[in-house]
């Protein structure tokens, strides 16, 4: 079942959202972040990335960088461009961009069934980045930013939530990317409990982005309960992996997946969450238990690929280069800049576009992780023709989003930094819940989901 909660959202005074509300922290820089905000005191980056109010070169992780955000937030509230409502309400949320829109419910999930693996997961997390959201969560004392969660879509739910949408909204806004977000409250009793039911039928959720927040969330829940128990005098990372790991509150670590590509045991730099804990414990839940959500059915959301572009070709020649890929692929020369299906590239070198298709025996695989085209392209194209054994870490690979579209990617080449560009056909939302549902782990920079949920939109504060 998936557990959903309304709570008293945070939220913008609604001639303010379209300044308030931002893109979210971890899609730019601090420079493009001071940049957005430049004039605008409202700006909810001031709160979400407060170095941009400190001078250029501040520790982004410092106590300072923290303490800002704090003072930033309060700031917003105390002037009353945040206000707190009244009672626990559900939300929704729609954005259209362009021909694609989205209705999602806002509402808060589950810390438990995240970490007992009602809520699933694909991909790794870095410590590093759990840590930064741990530590904004507890100094603010609030969830600023949503995860975005998906489910496989119920009829019923989705016609019970689009009729909420014929209500006048409370706050309707496009923003300068020209996505237009709006936002209408649902706070009928009787509806909030049909929600609830509806929900409660569902099997799981997914996590489709922010898995750094849904676990630091994890973290903070498990860190408070620890404290309402008794057992004070640890740091925050102490308290969290201690109740995760000790006998009695861990029923299994999670499990390793086999080791191969997009699939990495955690280890110093990435790690996965447990599989099972405990927050019932001697108190009653609070609202650390939960974390801010917007919850979309799988059927409205939208997948954009994750480009690829290299440094050099591995000491090849285009020429030989090609003659490399013909092994793997069925190559169409003066092809497409768009992959129109799965398991199809676009490879941009020596100034014209390839089609690539995969040979069949090497899309062959059953296993949801292998038969991914990122998985594919890794495996037999960037590791063994160009020496690219990890993405990760290596420097002669860059992402780029889909949203930059192919222009992008003949930019990049063409300037001379960049050797070649390979266009991928976007991984589905079905191959990410199936991957979600084998325990398995998607490959980096699997997935771009557009539009953006914006951050200040909704705020989750705790007790």
């Amino acid at each position: 079942m998936a557990t959903v909660r309304p709570f008293a959202a945070l939220r913008p005074r609604p001639d303010l959202a379209r300044r308030i509300c931002e893109l979210p922290y971890d899609v730019m820089s601090s420079a493009e972040a001071r940049a957005i905000a430049a004039g605008n005191p409202f700006s909810f980056l001031h709160v979400s990335k407060p170095e941009i109010d400190l001078p250029p070169g501040v520790e982004i992780y410092s106590p300072e960088v923290y303490a800002k955000g704090k003072e930033n937030f309060q700031k917003l509230i105390a002037g009353q461009s945040l206000r707190p409502d009244a009672q626990p309400c559900f939300y929704l949320y729609r954005q259209i961009m362009g021909q694609h829109g989205q209705v999602g419910l806002v509402a808060v999930a589950s810390c438990r069934e995240y970490l007992e693996g009602g809520i699933k997961k694909h991909e790794l997390t870095r410590p590093d980045k759990e840590d930064d959201r741990v530590r904004h969560v507890e100094t603010l004392n609030s969830q600023t930013g949503p995860a975005f969660l998906t489910y496989r879509a119920v009829p019923a739910l989705d016609r019970l939530l689009a009729k909420q949408t014929v209500e006048e909204p409370d706050v309707d806004f496009t923003a300068s990317d020209n996505v237009r977000h709006t936002a209408w409250t649902i706070a009928d009793p009787a509806t909030i409990l049909s929600v609830e039911q509806e929900f409660a039928r569902i099997p799981a959720l997914y996590i489709a982005d922010g898995h750094h927040r849904s676990a630091a969330a994890a973290r903070v829940c498990l860190k408070r309960k620890q404290l309402n128990t008794g057992q004070s005098g640890r740091t925050s990372n102490e308290v969290a992996r201690a109740s995760v790991y000790e006998p009695g509150e861990l029923a299994a670590a999670a499990s390793p997946s086999p080791v191969g590509e997009g699939r990495h045991e955690g280890g110093p730099a990435l790690q996965t969450s447990p599989a099972h804990f405990d927050v019932s414990g001697s108190v009653s839940p609070d609202s650390s238990s939960y974390f801010l959500a917007v919850i979309f059915p799988h059927n409205q959301v939208q997948i954009l690929p994750y480009n690829r572009v290299l440094k050099d070709l591995n000491g090849l020649t285009p020429a030989r280069s090609l003659e490399k890929l013909d092994a793997v692929f069925i190559v169409t020369q003066n092809g497409s800049a768009q992959p129109s299906r799965k398991h199809e590239i676009g490879l941009y070198l020596d100034a014209r576009w390839h089609t690539l298709h995969f040979r069949p025996q090497f899309a062959a695989a059953n296993d949801p992780v292998e038969k991914l085209d990122v998985t594919l392209l890794q495996k037999y194209v960037l590791d063994p023709i160009f020496g690219i054994d990890d993405p990760r870490t290596s420097k002669r690979i860059n992402f780029v989003g889909g949203i930059r579209g192919t222009a992008e990617l003949e930019r990049l080449v063409n300037s001379g930094e960049n050797a070649c560009a390979f266009s991928m056909f976007p991984t589905s939302i079905e191959d990410l819940m199936n991957v979600a549902d084998a325990g398995g782990i998607m490959p980096p920079k699997s997935t771009w989901f557009e539009p953006k949920l914006r951050d200040g939109m909704f705020c989750h504060l705790l007790t």
